[in-house]
């Protein structure tokens, strides 16, 4: 089939948002709108005295100023923290409140203290600026690491050290145990640097009040660029004192998310408050300074790891410590990212008996932290891989060698690692050989001489990674056939740039037999689709896709009734295939189009009504186990430190590929981030002022086509055992993968000067300091 699973066929999507007929949030405009505006703080940390709104009431198209006063006034709540988490000793983690206006104390620059509505969007900005705030600024603190030390502010009394929680997982007697008895101990201390999502698309909202039947209040609605609706509509309703059904939420075409677009923020909520209060649509958009200090960041940890090894190289036990930074408010997930997120992917795809990870989430006067493209995976592969590459450089085994010694075998699946996931799947020594195969890693030490030449400094990289995703909670689909033929999708997924329309039309047309174009993909909107999980975890196609299958197997069975009469035969003498009806072992067939039109007959509308309309649910019974091998080769001028990804290569077991045209995009665009976070993106704030330096593409270096190498990509493909599709989830693989793999290049590239780490973003200025470092040294000695 020309339009099945497996196929590599083009995005349906991409004729219409190639011409400009998408839809995103910001195209949105509802009868009589009006516009908002935020007045932030220019404080890092300050308590908030009187707010002066008069001189800005009295402008001209002026509706409304709120601040919190108001808010508090009609008993709207805070935005809530998600996470389920308990500390070492059983106790709760310290859940600070976070109001959509500030309370009391701004605490990060940009926190929002007051909102001004007016006609116009020039008008409400220009009201905004003069809203007098009288605020007593405070010393902040800014840093990670910084936080936990004595004296320091604190952010919040009521987390004392500015500590959120303490938390650990794993075997810590066990761990310390292997430590004591190893016949060597490697250590290295790392930062995981602070990044910002920044989509195409910033993040938007139009917020307004339907129309009620005889006089009634009507519903609130709001259009919000996000990764679903359905919890964010459940979120709105309790903030808002609302039962769910009075407050419907759509989201339309989404320019990018990488995580950050699955969370509720206070402006969603301000605007909400307002256009019920008015009565009348509030339209509210971020440009992109406004979105760097309201978007919540993501990463920024500091750990210290400690692995213990036998005298043949073998792991015996890993100990992790981190410090991970939460910001000032806690986002949605913040405090699940660096604990239960990627803790127990700290296993990787070794056999290492005993694990043991503590986690310290710290409060900071900086934007709030919480999940992003991979979402505590990226920083645990991060962590291990750069672990075992030193290691592999101190016990002289290599960077290839001591995987291969350590790797959990194939044979060996399922495996139960001592972290508690059952890895069903995976061939990672495969992967390992045919990416040094795909990186002609033998041709390196050529390159090298070659590079050396030139004046150059070449180096290659590996990393392999595991990851668990596509699992958690169910995901429902609504398979509902037309009379006509025709078939609408309604799934609970949200897309946000992935290609889900043209995956979701290949596993129709695998299992329907109808052609893409006969197929309606209906999400973003609570009212269409009941329920939903939304997107996030690379879950969308494995387990959306799994309900829609299951979905599509429900149609096609009550299908086979109609079929039946119509043949005039039984139901057990009809099969289904490639679109048709047949009587087995004859020729006699119908169409699902036909068995439609039949089915459709009594609905008063001449057949061209709903003929069957079946949902499902579906729940993973485990996580998918995605796994690969990246190999970056770089080469660095030493004389202006600069670093150039020359070549990238690529090997990952996805399972079964919907369309690999898809699968590679996904890798490409993952890659393309690993590789920012690696090289040149990095949050910067002033550690007196708290003012973040980085708050432009003046000043946040963003990847750009020119830095991005040829990638060449080899799939590996073991179906997974736990999703009927057999799929393994892709979307954040590259974002795993290439940190580690560009650093580990980098630190070979070095080698030869005594260099063993450099943290990332490892900026022209990083390595040209530490060149110039290395050749003092070796001049001294």
């Amino acid at each position: 089939m020309k339009f099945g699973i497996g196929q590599a066929v083009p995005r349906t999507e991409d004729a219409r948002l190639l011409t400009g007929g998408g839809r995103y949030t910001d195209d949105v405009s509802l009868p009589g709108q009006a516009y908002a505006a935020f007045v932030r703080s220019p404080h890092a940390f300050a308590a908030i005295g009187a707010i002066d709104v008069a001189e800005a009431l009295a402008q001209p198209g002026v509706l409304a100023v709120y601040t919190v006063a108001d808010l508090d006034a009609e008993q709207i709540g805070m935005i809530p923290c998600q996470a389920a988490l308990k500390q070492r000793d059983g106790s709760n983690y310290v859940q600070t409140p976070r109001p959509a206006l500030a309370r009391g104390f701004a605490r990060h620059v940009g926190d929002p203290v007051a909102m001004v509505v007016a006609e116009t969007l020039e008008a409400a900005r220009d009201a905004a600026e003069l809203v007098m705030v009288d605020y007593e600024d405070r010393p902040p603190v800014t840093g990670t690491l910084a936080a936990l030390e004595p004296g320091r502010p604190l952010v919040w009394d009521e987390a004392p050290d500015n500590l959120c929680f303490d938390w650990d997982t794993g075997d810590e007697a066990a761990v310390e145990a292997a430590l004591a008895a190893a016949h060597r101990v490697v250590e290295l201390e790392l930062v995981n640097n602070r990044v910002v999502a920044n989509p195409m698309e910033g993040r938007a909202c139009v917020a307004g009040v339907e129309s009620g039947s005889d006089g009634a209040p009507g519903r609130l609605l709001i259009y919000v660029t996000s990764q679903g609706v359905h919890g964010l509509q459940k979120q709105f309703a309790k903030i808002l004192n609302e039962p769910d059904s009075r407050i419907r939420v759509l989201t339309t075409d989404v320019g990018g998310g990488f995580g950050m677009k699955l969370f509720n923020y206070p402006e969603y909520v301000a605007c909400l408050f307002a256009a019920r209060r008015l009565n009348r649509a509030v339209k509210w958009a971020a440009d992109r300074i406004e979105g760097f200090i309201s978007d919540d960041h993501g990463r920024d940890h500091v750990s210290k790891a400690r692995l213990a090894l036998d005298a043949d190289g073998h792991f015996l036990g890993l100990r992790v410590d981190t410090v991970a930074n939460l910001g000032a408010y806690l986002s949605n997930y913040g405090p699940f990212i660096p604990t239960d997120a990627g803790s127990a992917m700290l296993v990787g795809s070794y056999k290492t008996p005993a694990v043991y990870v503590r986690v310290k989430g710290v409060f900071t006067n900086t934007q709030p932290v919480d999940a992003y493209r991979g979402a505590g995976r990226p920083e645990a592969a991060y962590l291990l891989e750069r672990l075992i590459d030193h290691a592999g450089r101190v016990t002289g085994l290599g960077p290839a060698e001591i995987r291969r010694r350590n790797f959990i075998p194939a044979a060996a699946m399922p495996y139960a690692t001592p972290m508690g996931q059952v890895y069903d799947t995976g061939e990672f020594v495969r992967n390992l050989e045919d990416g040094l195969v795909l990186a002609d890693m033998a041709g390196l030490p050529a390159r090298k001489a070659e590079a050396k030449a030139r004046g150059k400094l070449r180096g290659a990289g590996l990393a392999t990674y595991i990851e668990a995703c596509s699992g958690g909670g169910p995901e429902q689909a609504t398979v509902q056939v037309n009379g006509d033929g025709k078939v609408v999708l309604m799934i609970g997924t949200q897309t946000n740039g992935q290609g889900h329309e043209t995956a979701y039309k290949q596993i129709l047309a695998d299992r329907l037999g109808v052609p893409p174009e006969d197929v309606e993909v209906v999400q973003g909107d609570t009212d269409r689709v009941s329920w939903g999980s939304g997107t996030g975890g690379s879950r969308s196609v494995p387990v959306g896709g799994s309900a829609l299958a299951e979905g599509a197997a429900k149609v096609v069975k009550a299908a086979t009734s109609v079929a039946a009469d119509l043949l005039e035969s039984a139901e057990v003498d009809v099969e289904f295939a490639d679109g048709r009806f047949t009587i087995v072992g004859t020729d006699r067939a119908v169409s699902l189009k036909e068995v439609a039109a039949k089915a459709a007959e009594g609905d008063g509308r001449g057949g061209t009504g709903i003929a069957f309309s079946e949902m499902a649910r579906w729940t993973p019974p485990a996580s998918t186990f995605p796994n690969g091998c990246h190999v970056a080769e770089v080469e660095i001028d030493p004389g202006t430190g600069i670093v150039e990804v020359v070549r990238y290569s690529v090997v990952d077991d996805f399972g079964t590929v919907i369309n690999p045209m898809l699968v590679i995009g996904q890798i490409h665009g993952g890659v393309a981030q690993g590789l920012g976070q690696a090289l040149q993106e990095r949050v910067v704030f002033d550690p007196d002022s708290g003012q973040l330096l980085s708050g432009s593409f003046m000043d946040y270096q963003m990847p750009r086509a020119v830095d991005i190498p040829p990638i060449e990509v080899k799939l590996n493909s073991v179906p997974s055992t736990t999703n009927m599709l057999g799929m393994k989830g892709a979307g954040e693989a590259g974002a795993i993968g290439a940190p580690p793999a560009i650093i580990n290049a980098v630190v070979d590239a070095l080698s030869g000067l005594g260099i063993t780490h450099i943290d990332m973003p490892a900026t022209p200025e990083a390595v040209w300091a530490a060149i110039r470092g290395a050749e003092l040294r070796l001049a001294a000695e």
